[in-house]
């Protein structure tokens, strides 16, 4: 049985480690279950561990193309799983990432891992738009733009995705400033290669990159999606952040009993 819950327009499935089915791997469940048009269209799938109390939580984040990556929405989403009242501090490990969480009654906070690989890099890609590179365990290209709504993202985000440039590829985020501390975002993703109601982690690194340019440290970014993301940031020192959080409501939508025929053994 998965479970689905969403934060900030994206939707995930989940599935407890000991139900994962023994002849599939993370990777190959999510390949099965979460591409468009022949699984259920999902932004990814957690396998996760037992929770308890006091201890971090482990999880892995696959991919709809079974890789395996940091998701931070779903990581705030994972929240709603958890028993009833459970509020506060809590840590979680990530696909080896090691972040923490702040869960309110209505809002998840989630904040970014840090370290010395962690920052935002000017970069010299051939654009005449700002744009920067930060890392957030995932690499995030942000770039801005006048209006998102007259970007074909289809067409704008593939090739520097895959950019030579970039030795892992990138998420891509175009960025429109609306207001002090308020913007646009829209976000072509990697893994799903295609464009998502939301990337938390590009709302984080583009409101890291704001904060250096403007001054300004807190965001609210309105994605594709319905929900705001909500992000701070404490310190920033040679693009290296600290303190730098996301935050939104997260929905626990269901369960759902996939067909056989969908996570069948090869």
């Amino acid at each position: 049985m998965l479970w689905i819950a969403a934060a900030s327009g994206n939707v995930f499935a989940y599935v407890w480690a000991k139900e994962v089915p023994r002849h599939l791997s993370g990777s190959e469940l999510a390949k099965a279950l979460c591409p468009r048009g022949r699984g259920l269209g999902l932004d990814g799938l957690f396998v996760l561990q037992p929770w308890t109390e006091g201890e971090p939580w482990e999880m892995d984040h696959w991919e709809p193309d079974g890789s395996r990556t940091f998701c931070s929405n779903g990581t705030r989403a994972a929240v709603s799983l958890l028993p009833a009242g459970v509020q506060g501090d809590l840590e979680a490990r990530v696909s080896g990432e090691l972040v923490r969480l702040c869960v309110g009654a209505d809002i998840v906070g989630l904040q970014l891992a840090e370290g010395a690989e962690h920052r935002i890099q000017s970069m010299l890609l051939p654009l005449e738009l700002p744009h920067a590179f930060g890392w957030t365990g995932t690499p995030h290209l942000v770039v801005e733009v006048p209006d998102v709504d007259r970007v074909n993202l289809a067409e704008f985000a593939p090739p520097l995705r895959r950019h030579p440039d970039l030795s892992e590829g990138a998420n891509v985020s175009i960025i429109q400033i609306t207001g002090l501390g308020h913007a646009r975002i829209r976000s072509w993703e990697r893994g799903v290669e295609g464009e998502t109601l939301c990337c938390g982690q590009g709302c984080g690194v583009a409101g890291a990159w704001l904060a250096q340019r403007t001054g300004t440290t807190a965001w609210e970014f309105q994605p594709a999606g319905e929900d705001p993301v909500q992000v701070s940031l404490e310190g920033l020192v040679e693009g290296r952040w600290s303190g730098l959080w996301l935050a939104g409501p997260v929905r626990r939508i269901g369960t759902f009993e996939p067909d056989p025929i969908l996570v069948h053994s090869p």
